[in-house]
């Protein structure tokens, strides 16, 4: 049986009884989303790749030492490993410091994933889609106002203009697709979890 078909914790099982072919078809496994995921904060390819193999020297270390113990979370546990380095980096290099927001980078833009993982992203993802569902419930006139304010991001004035209604019919209908919505996420409490 190939290696990659294995799960990450049959991998992990594997690498710590001597087997370093399992090591590498982790690393394989996952190598792009851990790169993406840190390219992402330090917007630098040469010190995305130390970083990266950095990762992976204490990935290497805490498991020879026992220390990981998540079994069946692999992945989350080395994107918190990698945080904490893309943090670290930030810190000794003083940036946190001298480094003002500007309209391209804000810092907290760096710091922002410091608490979430891939199952708070996929949960997160989750909720959206089911609230996408609900709100396609909502009577017509009410889905529009809401797709407009918060998909859109046009002002009250704005959705008046294009809906051709005033802005006090706008809010109206803005606060009742508010309401709606409620008593449907109530009412679809079910369909709100993770399947």
């Amino acid at each position: 049986m190939l290696l990659i078909n294995l799960s990450d914790s049959e991998l992990v099982a594997l690498y710590l009884k001597g087997d370093s072919k399992s090591f590498e078809a982790l690393i394989q496994k996952h190598k792009n989303k851990i790169y993406a995921f840190i390219l992402s904060k330090i917007r630098n390819r040469d010190l995305a790749e130390d970083i990266f193999q950095d990762t992976f020297i204490k990935v290497i270390n805490s498991l020879q030492k026992g220390k990981y113990n998540e079994e069946g979370k692999f992945l989350p546990w080395v994107m918190r490993i990698a945080n904490n380095l893309v943090i670290d980096y930030f810190r000794k290099s003083k940036k946190m410091r001298t480094i003002a927001p500007t309209d391209d980078f804000d810092i907290f833009d760096i710091l922002q994933d410091g608490e979430k993982n891939i199952e708070d992203n996929l949960v997160n993802n989750q909720i959206h889609k089911d609230l996408r569902k609900l709100i396609e419930h909502l009577p017509e006139n009410q889905k529009e106002v809401l797709k407009m304010r918060y998909y859109a991001e046009l002002s009250f004035k704005e959705i008046s203009e294009s809906t051709g209604v005033s802005i006090n019919t706008a809010l109206g209908r803005m606060r009742y697709a508010l309401i709606n919505l409620r008593k449907l996420i109530d009412s679809h409490q079910v369909d709100l979890q993770i399947s």
